[in-house]
Parts: structure tokens; C-alpha cells; sequence
């Protein structure tokens, strides 16, 4: 039996800060006490975990800054040389957890930009899979930032990952790209089970949005939705909308968890999603 979690979270910018306060939330989801013989436990933390905030170049500076040995040769940096990643990684190991680690700012080789990359780590601590955010959030909004223009800094990735482990297949998404329903349906094509959507949804577009999209892509792919979000009033003033939800194969919504930090946790039924892909035929082969 696997259990699925989310996690929300009001970032500060502050590394040190918010690994402080996942690990706290980390111990008290495996300390509950199980009703069922649980095996596996995955948990999404939400974009931006590590960083959020502050200015938007300072994700590229935390990205340069993060690398393992400041000698290190843009051309040659991955996921692997950054500190972030070591850290979430060791979490991973001491919490005995698989972990959507949200997203954290990886350097490109060229030293001038950064992917937003979701990190997923094994029980172990060991990096098993990694998605570069492909749909940037270049848009108009009407709140208090008004325009936010994510390609100043980030660089866009260029292929979906779909992370397959003995229990269950994970398909990896981030927050715009909920957006873009032909991403989702390449995910479950490739094998995906269940699809993560780390988020920092801004308040006024989550308002009206973010509930709709997310079940829309839980029934149109019959999988598991697992949406962990960015909530409150940050430092910059920026104001995101929350609503981390667990959402099932038949769209709904099985936990959620509306304002505040905290948890939500769920036990993830494979058979369900087998019994509705049957009754209810939708996928076609690649």
C-alpha cells in the first residue's frame, strides 16, 4: 500500500528557514499512525520550496550559489552539484519517504539562466528522476505584482518525465502546466499513474482556476492528481492561492487542504484506477 501526501507551504526567502520547516511537517506525516499496512509513502512539496518570495533574479543567484563546489564548470553542472538537491535528497533518506521535492532553480550551462526543475528522490536519498518546467508563466494578472515574466530567468525544459518505480509510476508536472492538457495526456501515455503538480497558482486565477483544472486532468486521464501549493502574503507581496488537493482517478477530491501550512494524505487505490480505465476506456496507444 503506498499514501500519497501534499504538502503546503508559505515560503519564505529563506533556505535554511524552509528546510526547517518541511523536515517539522515531514515527521509529523511519518509519525501518524496508519489505518492500513502502508509500505510507501510519496509526498509533493510545492514549487519553489526551498526559495520564495523575494526577487525574481535571486532564484538565478540561489541556482549559482547552490553549486556543491563554486569551481564547478557551468558546462558540466546538473542537479547532482547542487546543494539543494543534497539536501532534499538527505530528507528523503531520513524521513524513509519518496519526495516530489516541489521545484529548486538548477543552473544551465550557460550560467546565465536556470531550470525550475521538480527533483524527485527515493527513499534512499538517491535522485531518480528530474522535470525541467516546460510552460513558462509569461502573463498579465490582475493582483498587486501585475506582470510576471518567468523566461527573464528560467529556461524552459523540453521533454515530460514519467519516473517508474516498482510501486507505482509518477508523472511529473508544474503549476502552468496545468494549462496545457495535451502535456498530461503525453504523461499518462508513457505509463503515468499518478501526476504531480507542484504550484505557486496566483490568488486571483487560483480563485477561478485551479479546482477546475485540476479535476479536469484527473478525469481525462484517470489517474491520481496530487497538487501541493504555495499559500499566503509572501515577503514580496505576492499572494498565492493554496488549495493543495489529492484528487482521484474519477475526479474527486479526496483530501484538501485550503489556507495555512500543513498536510493532506491519502491511500492510493491502483485497483481503482484500473477499474475505471476498464469500464471507461479513454487512452490510446503512443
Amino acid at each position: 500500500m503506498i499514501k500519497l501526501s501534499a504538502i503546503q507551504l508559505s515560503s519564505k526567502a529563506n533556505v535554511a528557514t524552509n528546510l526547517e520547516k518541511i523536515a517539522d511537517i515531514l515527521a509529523k506525516i511519518t509519525t501518524q499512525p496508519s489505518t492500513h499496512n502502508t509500505s510507501q509513502h510519496l509526498i509533493v512539496l510545492p514549487e519553489c520550496c526551498l526559495y520564495f518570495g523575494g526577487e525574481d533574479s535571486d532564484q538565478l543567484g540561489l541556482a549559482k550559489n547552490s553549486a556543491v563546489d563554486s569551481s564547478t564548470n557551468f558546462s558540466l553542472y546538473s542537479v547532482k552539484e547542487s546543494k539543494l538537491a543534497l539536501a532534499l535528497g538527505s530528507l528523503a533518506k531520513k524521513f524513509n519517504v519518496y519526495l516530489v521535492a516541489g521545484t529548486i532553480p538548477i543552473l544551465t550551462s550557460s550560467g546565465k539562466k536556470f531550470t525550475n526543475s521538480s527533483c524527485v528522490f527515493n527513499p534512499e536519498g538517491e535522485l531518480i528522476g528530474q522535470y525541467d518546467k516546460i510552460h513558462l508563466f509569461d502573463v498579465t494578472v490582475s493582483d498587486n505584482t501585475k506582470s510576471y515574466c518567468e523566461s527573464r530567468y528560467t529556461q524552459a525544459g523540453t521533454k515530460i518525465s514519467v519516473v517508474k518505480t516498482e510501486l507505482v509510476n509518477i508523472g511529473l508536472s508544474v503549476c502552468f502546466d496545468l494549462r496545457f492538457p495535451n502535456l498530461f495526456q503525453q504523461l499518462t501515455k508513457a505509463g503515468a499513474d499518478i501526476i504531480t503538480v507542484p504550484s505557486a497558482f496566483t490568488k486571483v486565477t487560483g480563485k477561478v482556476h485551479w479546482q477546475i483544472l485540476l479535476q479536469a486532468r484527473a478525469i481525462e486521464n484517470q489517474v491520481y492528481i496530487v497538487a501541493a501549493g504555495q499559500e499566503g502574503v509572501h515577503e514580496n507581496g505576492r499572494k498565492t492561492w493554496g488549495h493543495s488537493m489529492i484528487i482521484n482517478p474519477w475526479g474527486e477530491i479526496e483530501q484538501v487542504i485550503q489556507t495555512g501550512e500543513g498536510y493532506i494524505s491519502v491511500d492510493y487505490q491502483p485497483a481503482e484506477i484500473n477499474r475505471i480505465r476498464q469500464s471507461m476506456p479513454l487512452l490510446t496507444p503512443l
